[in-house]
């Protein structure tokens, strides 16, 4: 079984949010990426992280991908 080198998470939030809850929101998902990455025995400084925002319909889609081992190497070429 191969083992996987990145995750991704993904919140939506209504597009007409505060920035202050836009920034609680990146918060959050930072925190919760670092977790689940160390509940995969990966260490969360190790990762190189992506961050990615869409407008879908009245909705702005926040995605936090993490990349370790040889994504990041890959993502280094």
């Amino acid at each position: 079984m191969a083992k996987h080198t990145q995750a991704h998470l993904s919140r939506s939030i209504p597009k007409t949010s505060s920035s202050g809850m836009k920034d609680m929101t990146r918060r959050q998902m930072e925190y919760y990426m670092g977790a689940k990455l160390l509940e995969i025995g990966v260490a969360p400084q190790s990762a190189v992280y992506r961050w990615s925002s869409e407008i879908k319909g009245n909705d702005l889609v926040m995605t936090c991908s993490a990349y370790w081992g040889e994504s990041r190497e890959k993502l280094a070429e």
